[in-house]
């Protein structure tokens, strides 16, 4: 059984291969040519984690490919809580043809796809969002900058730059990694990318200098520096994080036609200035629309290697 669970799981041919399913998905919707890829079939979506992107693109993506979406909320249900959370996996999979799960830890995801009948995807958790990262990549081809691209991540060490280092390091591409002292990324999944890295070519810097990282670069991305769940840490991480927002004087170091991602919502005055976010507005909201075509893209990709794997069991 295939999963959606981190970047790390595929290759550089298999993430392609989804980025082209979604093209090809997102022109016939474009075309109001609705095909119904999963026609019948249920999403089951768990959100113990709110969220708006996330829940309007998956329920109007499976919609749009002729299924429907089964939102669950941590009012409606909590994963291992009562219930063992292996049980809970069993019993929703024989019901629904896929899931979605949006949660905190990690361990928690990879346990529910351990004992899942149906394929799982990981909607977001705290060690990565990898859904987001094929929205980004769709948008990167969109606006021509997939071709050996320089990328410059500048701001928290969180789920967003380790999917970062995933996607470079699969695909190959230069990634610099521009976070405060104290907060880097988890050096674990540092190891696992840098083995990818050694594969794939990709050039992989870290440092503490968002002027090093942005400099001649052709992508500029960041995150909240205040993620859900460290509320209570807002004052040291302000402080933390001063000199790492994203602003025009910070943009100039980089290529002049250079493009800046946000992964929303984004809180001008901390990571991005006012001024930035709209003058890349055209691009930030195209990468926020990305993130529904480029999930179809995996959900249909996900739905056809299941199909492979009943023919070859039959």
């Amino acid at each position: 059984m295939r999963h959606f669970l981190t970047l790390a799981d595929f290759t550089k041919e298999e993430i392609l291969e989804m980025i082209a399913l979604a093209q090809k998905i997102k022109t016939q919707t474009k075309q109001r040519k609705f095909v119904p890829y999963l026609e019948k079939q249920a999403l089951g979506m768990i959100f113990e984690k709110s969220s708006t992107r996330t829940r309007v693109s998956f329920e109007t993506g499976i919609y749009q490919l002729g299924g429907t979406g089964l939102f669950l909320s941590s009012s409606d249900m909590q994963l291992g809580r009562g219930e063992p959370l292996k049980d809970t996996s069993r019993v929703i999979s024989r019901m629904v043809d896929m899931v979605m799960i949006r949660t905190f830890e990690q361990s928690k995801l990879e346990e529910f796809a351990k004992y899942s009948k149906v394929p799982v995807i990981n909607g977001l958790t705290d060690s990565y969002h990898p859904v987001q990262l094929m929205a980004d990549y769709l948008t990167m081809i969109e606006f021509g900058k997939e071709k050996n691209p320089v990328v410059a991540y500048v701001g928290d060490g969180n789920n967003m730059t380790h999917s970062w280092l995933m996607l470079a390091t699969k695909l190959g591409f230069e990634l610099r990694v521009a976070t405060p002292k104290g907060y880097e990324c988890d050096a674990s999944i540092v190891a696992e990318a840098m083995a990818f890295a050694k594969k794939s070519g990709a050039k992989i810097t870290f440092g503490n200098d968002p002027v090093e990282a942005v400099k001649g670069c052709d992508v500029v991305t960041t995150d909240t520096w205040v993620s859900m769940g460290q509320e209570d840490e807002k004052e040291i991480r302000v402080k933390a994080f001063d000199g790492y927002i994203v602003d025009e004087k910070l943009m100039g170091y980089a290529k002049s036609d250079a493009i800046f991602l946000h992964c929303l919502p984004a809180y001008r005055g901390y990571e991005v200035s006012e001024e930035t976010f709209e003058k890349h507005a055209e691009v930030i909201f195209a990468e926020a629309e990305n993130r529904l075509h480029a999930q179809k893209g995996v959900m249909v990709w996900l739905d056809a290697k299941r199909n492979e794997e009943l023919r070859v069991k039959s």
